[in-house]
């Protein structure tokens, strides 16, 4: 058991770097390609475009890899759900929807 966890260490390191690698160099290479033809932004590095990649993964996927409201959201009663949408509705468009649209949704 313990020879096959050896074997496994190095393999895993291997494939994390892997990814890494390979997660960097799409991301610098997509940038790369569309970005500064269309709006004429600079090109980004290999390390920049990890650390965009890095980033956005901050950003929109968090850090334990659970990110996402439809996570946060899933164990809400639709009551809360209701209230939410109100509430964004209020927010962004300065109205809330009638109360009969809400709880047709």
């Amino acid at each position: 058991m313990r020879a096959k966890w050896l074997l496994m260490i190095p393999i895993g390191i291997a494939a994390i770097t892997l990814f890494v690698f390979i997660g960097g160099t799409i991301t610098q290479l997509l940038w790369n390609w569309l970005l500064p033809p269309l709006f004429g932004w600079k090109e980004l590095s290999f390390w920049q475009a990890l650390g965009m990649l890095t980033l956005c993964r901050i950003l929109f996927g968090g850090i334990s890899g659970r990110g996402g409201y439809g996570r946060r959201t899933s164990n809400w009663t639709p009551e809360e759900k209701a209230r939410f949408r109100e509430r964004i509705r209020e927010r962004w468009w300065g109205t809330a929807p009638p109360p009969d649209a809400t709880a047709q949704q």
